[in-house]
């Protein structure tokens, strides 16, 4: 029977306060850290060789996927009522909304240093220290809205945009595509400046701190943010149902992108699973 996922404002103190602690179980265990590793080894983008599998490449929804549900079971071996609850970013737009209250995933991180100082994952409380990242620092980080140089979380017309493309991805399949739904969801946009970043990528700029590279899974909120990006792949899946993912077949030899995306039958790196396998998940879950 599937399990529901629900809006992170609609919890109630209880069901915050079982995912709070299946968070921090995970993360005692040091189950937590073998995530974050996950997504620094498979940080590739469009200027590394090899294979791309996480981002900027049409597998972006479909690995993200994968990774959410590998999180959701370890929570779910903590405590059987948790599920992910997935956070709004079009309606929940202010700092002191949910998630950022102290018993969810703490405020915004003090000027100085961006250090949070507030909530469960704090560094004082002891139990959230960094110990995977691309740097040094030990603390979790955020610059809610960057304050040096401010910039707006993505509002509803920006996600419609991107739901309205009938298209799940096209060629050359990476982060310069202008049409398709992928990309405009991922939203690596084209220019300089916060204009380049669209919808799930300036969410992360949005955030800032720990959250802008490849070890932002240290950021809890990054789980949330990756609900509600799942949450809307299923919403233009119902509204272009005759439309599936892209491409069907792996590009060939003569084109750039050859062995370097993957199709819709190969396998997804790391994982023994295809992203067609992952196109229907009504039967483990739904969102509320």
């Amino acid at each position: 029977m599937a399990y529901i996922r629900k809006d992170v404002s609609t919890l109630t103190a209880g069901e915050r306060r079982r995912f709070v602690n299946a968070l921090l179980e995970i993360k005692r265990k040091g189950e937590y850290d073998e995530f974050v590793r996950t997504h620094i080894d498979h940080y590739v983008s469009d200027g590394d060789g090899g294979l791309r599998t996480a981002h900027m490449a049409p597998s972006f929804l479909p690995w993200h996927r994968r990774f959410l549900l590998d999180l959701e079971e370890a929570l779910r071996r903590v405590d059987s009522s948790v599920t992910l609850p997935y956070w709004d970013w079009t309606r929940d737009r202010t700092l002191n909304s949910a998630p950022w209250t102290k018993d969810l995933l703490g405020g915004n991180g003090r000027p100085s240093d961006r250090q949070v100082t507030t909530g469960p994952f704090a560094y004082a409380s002891g139990d959230w220290t960094i110990t995977e990242n691309v740097t040094d620092g030990e603390f979790l980080t955020r610059d809610l809205g960057r304050a040096a140089a401010p910039i707006d979380l993505p509002a509803k017309s920006d996600v419609d945009r991107a739901l309205q493309d009938p298209v799940y991805d096209t060629e050359p399949w990476d982060s310069t595509v202008a049409r398709g739904f992928r990309n405009k969801l991922e939203g690596w946009g084209s220019g300089s400046g916060s204009a380049a970043w669209r919808n799930h990528n300036r969410v992360h700029r949005w955030v800032g701190g720990i959250m802008l590279g490849g070890a932002s899974v240290n950021d809890p909120v990054f789980w949330l943010h990756h609900a509600f990006v799942d949450l809307l792949w299923t919403r233009w899946q119902s509204r272009h149902a005759e439309h599936r993912y892209l491409p069907a077949e792996p590009p060939g030899p003569r084109s750039r992108q050859y062995r370097r995306v993957v199709a819709r039958h190969e396998k997804l790196a790391p994982w023994d699973v295809t992203p067609d396998r992952l196109e229907d998940v009504s039967g483990t879950y739904r969102y509320a």
